[in-house]
């Protein structure tokens, strides 16, 4: 199923679940709710049911959003084809991240630039998903391109390269940066999840 018909789906289901609610009405109707006269007394009233059955159709949108967007998610990474990257960093003092670059297979499948206020985040411990996509089973490379400041403020490019196997479970891999204080220089590790 294509990205623009599940849209499609997802727009229809929110048209109906308002047409059910009464909150999107035909044309005919609305000319009959303006012609009919109305009471002075049933108004307030009127009022108070159609906010409630509002609120309800609101309800079962997002309900029906999210539940949407499992499905497309489910349907566009099956976990089969899944595989996910992550950056994560140790303390980090040793280096200024600015940005990564992934391939795989020889093929650029990611480029982050990073802010001040991301790497903080990855300081504090964040986890950042750069990549979400589909492999066919069978052996793969990923090659990480790490870009920032190393130490004594000189600009540092460095690499991490890793070979693993796609089975048909999803597969999670970690690009981390850590601080090797023995060597006062920065390491850059791929962890494979099992």
């Amino acid at each position: 199923m294509s990205f623009p018909l599940l849209l499609q789906c997802r727009l229809a289901l929110i048209a109906a679940a308002l047409l059910a609610a009464g909150a999107l009405l035909p044309p005919q109707a609305r000319a009959a709710d303006a012609a009919a006269p109305s009471s002075a007394a049933s108004a307030p009233m009127t009022a108070a049911t159609l906010d409630g059955r509002i609120q309800d159709v609101k309800g079962d949108v997002i309900k029906l959003n999210r539940d949407l967007l499992v499905l497309e998610e489910e349907l566009l990474f099956p976990a089969n084809t899944q595989v996910a990257l992550f950056v994560s960093m140790d303390v980090g003092k040793m280096f200024e991240l600015d940005s990564v670059q992934i391939r795989l297979d020889d093929k650029m499948v990611s480029s982050y630039l990073y802010t001040p206020a991301e790497v903080a985040a990855l300081h504090r411990g964040g986890v950042q998903r750069i990549y979400l996509g589909n492999l066919r089973t069978g052996e793969h490379e990923l090659v990480a391109f790490f870009t920032g400041k190393g130490p004594h403020e000189r600009d540092y490019k460095r690499g991490a390269t890793v070979k693993f196997d796609k089975g048909s479970d999803p597969k999670y891999i970690e690009l981390r940066i850590k601080d090797a204080m023995g060597k006062l220089q920065p390491e850059f590790d791929v962890k494979v999840w099992q």
